[in-house]
């Protein structure tokens, strides 16, 4: 999803990345590791579609995680208990002197291991702030999350449900902006299974609300993102896409996606103002992508129009997987429609010409080139408002 570079890592180095993993953890982390492995091997047996192995392998490794803290917590707790110790009151860094020079190993180990996991400093020198913090450390919202991919494969999305909003419950202890990223699509996707269409809208909203452009400031008076959204659909709507973006980039990949699935889901309910708003970004952020890859090729790289950067796109094996993984032709067709729907035609029928000329847009040509003929835009089919 979204955290690798120029926004098409996934598609390319997905296997090999797989592949290395286990060693990597093997290497960067101290401590013992099966429930670690134990996830690893789960995601590659994922990756071969077999779910039912792979969602043991997933709560083998919730369990492990588990085990493993709740020792450490004791093997601290063991160590806390001693008189000697006692006596030391609630010093950290005396705890953990006594602990290192009297040979006590295994409570040395579970502090090292805390101290990877969470920065020394936030326990303010508590020995009993660190043992608080075993608690949170025995959660695994990455096992939590695998287990609902494993259940949603296996064509349940209400087990899967379960346990995408457990992750997000614990992930968020963690700090982790691109988890929390993860499971709030998969979230969406468990929701628009299920039918619940106004939830789906909700966890992809979350996701670009607060985003760079989209929030609209403090309420200071200046609504600077309302003024750019409003400046760039303008420039759209009576200028065409080639002029769009020859004046405006916004490489913002996190939240991408959101805004290609919000702009699908309000142009199938016939929501077409806001399928505009959405499916401008995702159509700027995907070229903003391929052209900042192309400058970091070719630093004299220059946009001049749509069609000059698709032929560069099917000219180049990554970034013809990126534009196929991304949907970029669905984009721009869907683009076109809501133009239309929003009585635009003259932009519309723009970036209708651009895909219905393109041979790599797959069945998205066919469709554009049958708008150009007869333009019509269905009405709502989602009926969720």
């Amino acid at each position: 999803m979204m955290g690798y570079s120029a926004g098409f890592g996934r598609a390319a180095f997905l296997l090999p990345l797989f592949a290395l993993l286990p060693g990597i953890a093997a290497a960067a982390e101290p401590g013992p590791r099966d429930w670690w492995y134990e996830l690893q091997r789960g995601r590659l047996l994922f990756g071969r579609g077999d779910y039912g192995n792979a969602l043991m392998a997933f709560e083998d490794a919730r369990r492990g995680r588990r085990a493993a803290f709740d020792q450490m917590e004791r093997d601290l707790v063991d160590l806390l208990s001693l008189p000697s110790v006692r006596r030391m009151g609630d010093s950290l860094e005396w705890v953990d002197r006594y602990a290192r020079e009297r040979h006590f190993a295994a409570a040395a180990a579970a502090l090292d291991e805390l101290y990877f996991r969470v920065p020394r400093e936030r326990f303010g020198n508590s020995a009993l702030a660190a043992l608080e913090a075993f608690g949170g450390l025995r959660y695994f919202p990455e096992a939590e999350m695998w287990i609902g991919r494993a259940f949603m494969a296996g064509g349940e999305p209400g087990l899967a449900l379960i346990q995408f909003e457990r992750a997000l419950s614990q992930g968020a202890a963690f700090g982790s902006p691109a988890l929390e990223l993860e499971l709030l699509h998969e979230i969406a996707d468990a929701r628009r299974l299920r039918g619940e269409y106004r939830a789906m809208e909700a966890a992809l909203r979350s996701i670009v609300e607060g985003s760079a452009l989209w929030d609209d400031g403090a309420g200071d008076g200046w609504q600077a993102g309302s003024f750019v959204r409003e400046a760039m659909a303008r420039t759209l709507q009576a200028d065409g896409a080639d002029r769009f973006l020859e004046l405006y980039r916004y490489g913002n990949a996190h939240v991408m996606r959101a805004h290609r699935e919000l702009g699908f889901f309000y142009a199938a309910d016939g929501r077409h103002g806001r399928a505009l708003e959405h499916l401008m970004f995702a159509f700027l952020i995907q070229n903003t992508v391929v052209i900042d890859e192309l400058i970091r090729r070719r630093f004299d790289f220059a946009f001049t129009t749509l069609g000059d950067l698709a032929g560069e796109i099917e000219r180049d094996m990554m970034l013809s997987g990126y534009a196929e993984e991304m949907g970029y032709y669905r984009v721009a067709f869907y683009l076109g429609n809501a133009l239309f729907g929003s009585g635009h035609e003259r932009s519309a029928r723009g970036l209708w010409s651009f895909v219905a000329g393109r041979s790599g847009a797959g069945e998205w040509q066919a469709r554009a080139a049958a708008q150009l003929r007869s333009p019509r835009i269905p009405g709502p089919a989602v009926g969720s408002r």
